[in-house]
Order: structure tokens, then C-alpha cells, then sequence
């Protein structure tokens, strides 16, 4: 080989191991955040193997990346975790532990230390840093069992104490980072990013799990909860902002809260023991009939974006789809139900419900160019577009409309003159039903295109291409 042809080579060899240092580089960026949903055990009580593998098996669809199991002190069932665990090993899905010390009382340390014992080293536990996973709801008040917990588990140690200050939480050297629970507006008004840069400020470098959530609305006199927090915009506003402060960690509240309205995983039988006299004693059964799943329907483009922010050109939308929610009844159409906006014993200020919420019809779609989107309610048009376009054309589009009359939704997105997806919703009624005590149903209604099954995936090539510009 002549000295010309050898140089020529081994530039080329430089250029190609300079790719896949790049590309190790690019998949270690990723593979150090995650995505996780909060999973109340709770209410899996009498799961079968069968009822695990259907939700594991949604969520692997929507990229999700663990459950964190939120156990309060009654909430342990034995044999439903061991099904969890033993299927979520079978289908090459993650589980880590989330003590409630706030639903049944403050978990004794050896309790704590004797279950991370027993399932910290499972194939199916999720590890970071080659450690054990763990989190909370509340318990700033047993903090220093910590420090002998994490000496016998070597767990990496990520609690929610959103009940005190930031600053105090970050002060105490047993955390590795801090979860934030609080991912509603409070009053009327959208959500900011101050409390998550608070977080950011205290922790110095540490790990961040910020909270994504779509919707808040309980009315659970058995559990002293009857208030409404903004959902509205908030599945799409709270995406943006986790693209834009990039944490390490997205918790998502919740898979399936049903109490509270804020599940994307599907109903089941365990919803009727929430409502039931033996727990919340609700009025009526909110989340009857009132599907979430299509919130999952962009799910894995939006945990894409959050994971590789600057490689949006290379994911590809092989199915464009809209995904559409709203309530079905207007804000003052029925009695408030005595639920308030904002939440008193929370320290808030009280509004009436219907201030809180507004009377429109959201919409998001997943789209490779820019295209048209309307909205029918029954027989009247509202002047449709879009609030949110995303850059380049290829993404998600974000919009909403008023809505001042009743009848059947439809929201269509066009494009030249041609059905791109439509989405047929329940109809607005100004009715209120006997089956609900004539009462509002500040819960919300999702649903989606037809066929929208997305196929998102990463294209190797592209990004390859888009990594040697970056050279």
C-alpha cells in the first residue's frame, strides 16, 4: 500500500472511530435519563399475572422506562408483587421501590431495609449507577433513617419532600437527588418552571426528577380530597419544559391514580375500590367511561425529544395521528360538587371550579409537515389553529378552541385538501345525570385518530450524519 493510500486509510479509520465515539457518547447521554410512571400499588391489589403483563406491556409501548411502586404501610401485597416483579422480568421492563409515608404513616427503617433486601438485586429492579433505585412520597420526618438504610442497601437514594423547601430537602447529605411532586398550576393560571429551578438551584448538580402530569381532579370525602387543579394545556406545556431544563429524571403522576384523574394507564376493576364506601366514598364514579389512554399515544415521541433534545430530525413518524381532550359538560352547566379550585387545606386560595378549568377543547398531533387542523361541536365550526408549531414542521403541534356549544367533537387535521387524521370524541352536553347526582365531572375526556399506533424509532444513519457535522 503506498504511503498516500495508507495515510488516506487511516484518516478514514480516525473519521469512522470518531463517529462511533460520538455515537457511544450520544446513547450514554441518553441511557442516563429515564422516564418513569407512578404506579399505586394500591390499587393492584388483587392483580393477576394477566393484569401485570397488560400494563407492563403499555407501558414498554409508551417507552416508559420503570414503574415506581407507591406503597403505603397497608398498601404491601405480597403476592401481587412478586407477579409484578416475575412478569416485569419476563417482558425485560423495570420496578423500583416509592414508600408512601404519607397515605398510612411513616415506614419503620427495618421494613424498608428488609424489602430492598429482597428485591434490589431482581433482574428486574431498575438500577442506576450499578445501584438500586429507591424513592418516596413524603417522609422528610424519617430522613435520618436514611444513612443506615443506604449503608446496608447501597441504594441510590431519590425521595419526594416537596412538603418542605427545596433548599432544606438538598441539605441533607443521605439524598442523591430530590423527586418534585408538584406538577399542577396553582389558581388560573399555566404552569411555570420556577419550583423546578428552585429544585435545580438546591441541589447543585445532583439528580432532578421533575414531575409530568395531565390532569388533577378528586372528590374523595373518605380521604378529606374534594378540589380541582388546572389540567388544561398542562400534558403539553409540562413536555416543553422538560425538553428545555433537561433533568435527569421524568416522573409521571400518575399510571393509575384514578381518584385523582391523573392516569394515563387503562381503567380496570380496581377503580370501583377506589369510589367504594370501604376508601374514597365518592358521590359518583368519575372515571367511568373517561379514558386516558390516548395521552399515551405520543408518548414516544415526547420521551425521544426529552432523551436526545438535539436529534428531533432523526426521529421518524411512520403515523401521524391527533389526540384530543376535554371535558363533556361546561363549566357551570351542573352543581360543583362542593369541589373547589385550588385546594384549602393545601394553604391555597379557594376559587370556584369553574374558574379554575376553562370551557375549551385541547389538541395535539404528531406530524411530519405542517398541515391544517378544524373542530365541529355539533353543527358550529370555532376558529381552529395552532398555538404551538415545532421547529423544522416535523413534531408536535399544540392548540385548543372554545367551546360555546353542544354536540358531537370532531377535531381534523388536513393537509392540501386531504384527511390526515381525525379524531370523533363524546359529545358537550349542557345535561347532567342522575348517575352522577346531577353533579360536574371536572374529569376529562381523551381520545384519539383512529389506527394512531406510533411507530417511533431512531434512524442511525441520519444520526450519524448529523454527529460528523458536529465534529
Amino acid at each position: 500500500m503506498s504511503e498516500c493510500a495508507s495515510r488516506s486509510f487511516a484518516l478514514t479509520m480516525v473519521s469512522v472511530l470518531r463517529i462511533v465515539v460520538l455515537l457511544a457518547w450520544a446513547f450514554a447521554q441518553t441511557e442516563t435519563k429515564a422516564v418513569f410512571a407512578h404506579f399505586m400499588t394500591g390499587n393492584a391489589e388483587n392483580y393477576t399475572a394477566k393484569d401485570w403483563e397488560k400494563d407492563i406491556s403499555l407501558a414498554k409501548k409508551a417507552t416508559i422506562d420503570a414503574f415506581a411502586l407507591n406503597m403505603g404501610m397497608n398498601d404491601l401485597h405480597p403476592e401481587s408483587l412478586s407477579k409484578a416483579f416475575s412478569t416485569a422480568k419476563d417482558q425485560d421492563f423495570k420496578l423500583f421501590f416509592s414508600f408512601d409515608y404519607a397515605s398510612n404513616g411513616s415506614w419503620p427503617r427495618e421494613r424498608v431495609t428488609d424489602l430492598l433486601k429482597q428485591y434490589k438485586d431482581h433482574s428486574a429492579y431498575y438500577q442506576h449507577k450499578a445501584q438500586p433505585f429507591v424513592s418516596t412520597f413524603e417522609g422528610f420526618d424519617a430522613a435520618s433513617d436514611w444513612k443506615r438504610i443506604k449503608e446496608e442497601t447501597d441504594c441510590f437514594f431519590v425521595p419526594d419532600w416537596s412538603a418542605v423547601e427545596p433548599h432544606k430537602a438538598a441539605r441533607h447529605r443521605v439524598i442523591d437527588g430530590l423527586f418534585n411532586w408538584n406538577a399542577w398550576p396553582e389558581g388560573p393560571h399555566a404552569i411555570s418552571t420556577t419550583v423546578d429551578e428552585d429544585f435545580l438551584d438546591a441541589l447543585g448538580g445532583r439528580s432532578y426528577m421533575m414531575p409530568v402530569s395531565p390532569w388533577f381532579y378528586t372528590n374523595l370525602p373518605g380521604f378529606d380530597k374534594n378540589w380541582v387543579w388546572r389540567g388544561d394545556n398542562l400534558w403539553h406545556d409540562r413536555w416543553q419544559q422538560a425538553f428545555q431544563l433537561q433533568p435527569e429524571f421524568v416522573q409521571i403522576n400518575t399510571w393509575n391514580d384514578f381518584g385523582e384523574s391523573h392516569y394515563i394507564g387503562p381503567l380496570n376493576d380496581a377503580r370501583s375500590a377506589v369510589f367504594g364506601p370501604e376508601k374514597g366514598n365518592a358521590p359518583f364514579d368519575y372515571a367511568k367511561n373517561m379514558e386516558h389512554d390516548a395521552w399515551r399515544t405520543l408518548l414516544p415521541y415526547l420521551v425521544s425529544q426529552y432523551k436526545s433534545p438535539n436529534n428531533k430530525t432523526t426521529l421518524a413518524i411512520s403515523e401521524e395521528a391527533v389526540v384530543s381532550w376535554y371535558r363533556l359538560r361546561p363549566g357551570e352547566a351542573c352543581r360543583a360538587g362542593g369541589t373547589t379550585g385550588n385546594a384549602p387545606n393545601h394553604r391555597q386560595k379557594e376559587y370556584p371550579a369553574s374558574k379554575i378549568l376553562e370551557d375549551r377543547i385541547f389538541y395535539s398531533a404528531i406530524l411530519n409537515f405542517n398541515a391544517n387542523v378544524s373542530v365541529k361541536v355539533g353543527d358550529e365550526s370555532p376558529t381552529a389553529r395552532w398555538e404551538s408549531v415545532p421547529e423544522n414542521g416535523k413534531g408536535i403541534y399544540h392548540g385548543s378552541v372554545p367551546f360555546q356549544s353542544t354536540g358531537r367533537v370532531e377535531v381534523a387535521v388536513t393537509r392540501q385538501g386531504k384527511k390526515v387524521a381525525t379524531m370523533q370524541g363524546e359529545p358537550i352536553t349542557s345535561k347532567c345525570p342522575d348517575s352522577d347526582k346531577g353533579m360536574q365531572n371536572w374529569n376529562a375526556w381523551v381520545g384519539q385518530s383512529e389506527s394512531a399506533s406510533l411507530r417511533v424509532h431512531w434512524e442511525i444513519i441520519a444520526l450519524a450524519v448529523l454527529l460528523v457535522s458536529l465534529v
